[in-house]
């Protein structure tokens, strides 16, 4: 996908207007692909692919595809005997929660996952399918759990950003969003949080250094002053949820404002992600 992470493309697309719906192992081929929108039949949705389950080959993706275009899967156990898949790819599947139409939440098919035998594939892969065991009674994962766990298996989430559920913390603290910062007036001094998306050193730019912030209401561009980051090197590099305190400048040409935040002091807050994995793309 290029210079910007899929979660960036996603959410754009999002916020553009596009109908982007889930990895589902029922409907998905490997790759992303365009489907019919309900909601606007001149505008195509997007099914996201199998190729985005982290620990899922495309050897293994092409048999899903294959195994159902003559039967739908009826039970996660019949997708892995007839799709032939070991138990590392049926947990992959679970945990990206692309079994949803399957068994329901994460938790249920991770549980779900447990029950297949990793050799019924190999030793009957076109055995008439079983009766499953009657699913679990098992508590969803919580809204934060499945977004941890969207980012940790996929890469991105179709959920709320991860930002959304702290954004009453940083209200309480002070701290200005994506939003308030384009609407704020030049030389303004703010106070800002957001994840890490990208780091770029211009081999022109006098080693400045600029940084894009992403929260569940855009992006922020950072410009960091060589003293600056010297003095913040370490929060400046290894953040991954970097707040910076700073002044807003805006220029206006054109049609529309360009606006950065320029840095005064950076601060590592990435403890407050607990263990959510999110990816920049830096210094290139």
């Amino acid at each position: 996908l290029g210079f910007y992470a899929p979660a960036q493309i996603v959410r754009d697309a999002i916020e553009h207007g596009v109908e982007v719906r889930p990895i589902d192992v029922t409907v998905s081929d490997w790759n992303c692909t365009l489907a019919p929108s309900e909601a606007d039949a001149c505008k195509p949705a997007v099914r996201l692919g199998l190729e985005l389950v982290s620990g899922l080959s495309e050897a293994a993706g092409e048999r899903i595809v294959s195994a159902r275009t003559s039967q739908a899967f009826a039970s996660v156990e019949a997708l892995a005997r007839r799709a032939q898949l070991n138990r590392g790819e049926i947990n992959a599947l679970a945990a990206a929660d692309a079994l949803a139409p399957l068994a329901g939440h994460r938790r249920r098919a991770l549980w779900a996952a447990l029950g297949v035998d990793a050799e019924a594939p190999r030793k009957a892969p076109l055995a008439a399918e079983l009766p499953g065991e009657s699913m679990v009674d098992l508590l969803p994962p919580t809204e934060g759990q499945d977004i941890i766990a969207d980012y940790q298996h996929t890469a991105l989430t179709l959920r709320r950003h991860p930002l959304a559920l702290l954004r009453s913390r940083f209200n309480a603290q002070g701290f200005a969003s994506a939003a308030d910062i384009r609407n704020a007036r030049n030389r303004q001094r703010v106070r800002t949080t957001g994840i890490v998306t990208c780091r770029q050193r211009p081999g022109t730019a006098s080693g400045v250094i600029f940084i894009t912030l992403e929260d569940e209401t855009g992006t922020i561009n950072v410009v960091v002053w060589r003293s600056t980051a010297e003095k913040y090197r370490s929060a400046m590099l290894q953040s991954r949820l970097l707040t910076v305190y700073g002044h807003v400048e805006r220029v206006t040409t054109g049609v529309s404002p360009i606006v950065h935040l320029i840095a005064a002091r950076l601060e590592d807050h990435s403890p407050l992600l607990g263990s959510l994995t999110v990816r920049s793309h830096d210094f290139h």
